[in-house]
């Protein structure tokens, strides 16, 4: 059967890496979080004090180290799910923490940035068979994806489910402030200036405020069903 790339757009919190890990796995193909790759770069710049006490980053620090920021992917031999590494660690817990999903929108937004994760997203994507979900995958990285989504949910719906991610991972979190870091991501990443987060035209919205995981997986299986019987 002929392999194409979908690409998986959306807000923050909508659910959009489990939904394309699923759909990755059904469908047999190789799966990339971009926004874990975003997160590993802020993740770096934490760690190296890339932030002053005003969380202003230090530009020239960061893009100078951006060469050899390496971010590549392997699946845990046990849940057969993708782990994201950092120069060769395994960092997918630390990346997940509400620290780094406070500090990756500005670091997202920076252009080099932005060019050299897309340059290694583009070269993991060559070879079709392909998800890829993030911000900008189908109108940056791979606007000539087959088949593409944007997902999005209310922000109170979003909220919530990240609230409930990281209490179950044991995580100190008020409600409150989640929220305001869903709301401030949204903004920083439609309001960015290169490569805002934005609907493809030819992208096919998924509202999934009220559905299932399940429900949710049905329908992309029968989107890419119907997108490859159209070839």
């Amino acid at each position: 059967m002929k392999k194409i790339t979908i690409a998986i757009d959306g807000h923050s919190s909508c659910g959009k890496s489990t939904m394309a890990k699923a759909l990755a796995r059904d469908a047999g193909y190789i799966y990339v979080d971009s926004g874990a790759m975003y997160r590993a770069v802020t993740l770096f710049a934490l760690r190296h004090g890339m932030f002053d006490e005003t969380d202003r980053i230090d530009n020239v620090r960061l893009e100078e180290a951006m060469p050899g920021i390496q971010i590549s992917f392997k699946l845990d031999p046990e849940t057969r799910m993708p782990q994201t590494f950092l120069n060769g660690e395994n960092v997918e817990e630390e990346i997940r923490t509400l620290k780094v999903s406070s500090h990756v929108s500005p670091i997202a937004a920076l252009p080099f940035v932005r060019a050299a994760l897309t340059r290694q997203q583009q070269e993991m994507g060559k070879e079709k068979g392909i998800v890829m979900d993030g911000r900008d995958i189908g109108t940056a990285v791979f606007p000539q994806a087959e088949l593409k989504i944007f997902v999005t949910a209310s922000t109170e719906v979003r909220a919530r489910r990240r609230y409930d991610e990281l209490k179950s991972k044991g995580q100190q979190v008020d409600l409150e402030e989640v929220r305001k870091n869903v709301e401030e991501r949204d903004y920083i990443d439609t309001h960015r200036e290169t490569a805002p987060l934005r609907q493809a035209e030819d992208a096919i919205v998924l509202d999934n405020s009220n559905m299932t995981i399940e429900e949710q997986h049905r329908w992309l299986l029968e989107q890419l069903q119907t997108r490859i019987e159209k070839d």
